[in-house]
């Protein structure tokens, strides 16, 4: 279980290094190791897991929809989700 969350943990960081284009596909590899961080949690607290896994699928929960929203503006006011039209200055 431990083994299996850091595999999923670093191939999320290589796929939010290689695909950094869309905000999109950052979001989803940024939950991606969300999941693999559950795994690896949930395979060192064995007797706090349960309770562990509500309160962390809580928080993970809330940051999905403050993504997805960050999403939706994002392309509401620049026209899509690439990160190359997004101008900070």
């Amino acid at each position: 279980m431990v083994f299996s969350g850091l595999v999923i943990v670093v191939s999320g960081l290589f796929l939010f290094g290689v695909w950094r284009k869309h905000l999109l596909i950052s979001l989803l590899s940024l939950e991606f190791m969300v999941l693999g961080v559950l795994f690896l949690f949930y395979g060192s607290f064995l007797n706090f897991g349960f309770l562990f896994s509500l309160v962390y699928l809580t928080f993970t929960a809330c940051e999905g929809a403050l993504g997805l929203s960050i999403l939706v503006s994002m392309a509401r006011t620049h026209g899509g989700d690439y990160f190359s039209s997004f101008h900070l200055f």
